[in-house]
């Protein structure tokens, strides 16, 4: 069995979960409200303060679909009660970020600065002209906001230059060696 799926989510203070129709599970919580459907062959049911997945049988899809949809309902109740961020660090000579409205802007060296509209439900912060947080309730939307973000420009391996995940480490490379 599933050793992720049989674990209970358990539903903190100020958060509430309801089951309804199709298996749509609904999170409100004092940061927002999330809603998601989840396959309709796993069996959610909240008992005692804590949200319970079961599977009916042990083909391998449905196993597959027990330790996901588990997590996914942890990662809405984390949300809504503490919610979720990144944060991603510039490096580079002239490279800087500044937000304006919902408006994030990036000059990254090219011919033109690059501006970004916050999508529904995130907000980024600038702190400092090279730090860029990423915050918001739903962790899906938070990484792929942040992930289009250093798209924008990747990390080089030679100098370091480029947007990077304040956790990450870039595997430096030896440059060119001069002519003896």
């Amino acid at each position: 069995m599933s050793r992720i799926g049989r674990m209970p989510v358990p539903v903190p203070a100020g958060v509430t979960v309801t089951v309804g129709d199709g298996n749509t599970v609904t999170v409100k919580g004092p940061k927002g409200e999330l809603t998601r459907t989840f396959a309709h062959e796993l069996g959610i049911e909240v008992k005692d303060g804590e949200v319970v997945v079961t599977r009916p049988n042990d083909l391998k899809r449905i196993k597959a679909l027990h330790g996901l949809t588990r997590s996914l309902i942890h990662n809405m109740v984390v949300g809504t009660s503490e919610g979720y961020e990144k944060v991603l660090e510039i490096n580079g000579v002239g490279y800087r970020a500044a937000k304006q409205g919902k408006v994030l802007t990036l000059n990254l060296g090219y011919s033109h600065p690059v501006e970004m509209t916050d999508p529904e439900g995130i907000e980024t912060v600038c702190d400092g002209q090279n730090k860029i947080i990423v915050k918001g309730i739903s962790k899906e939307k938070v990484g792929q906001y942040a992930a289009e973000i250093r798209t924008k420009r990747p990390p080089e391996p030679y100098k370091g230059k480029g947007i990077k995940y304040a956790e990450e480490h870039i595997r430096r490379k030896v440059g060119k060696t001069g002519k003896k």
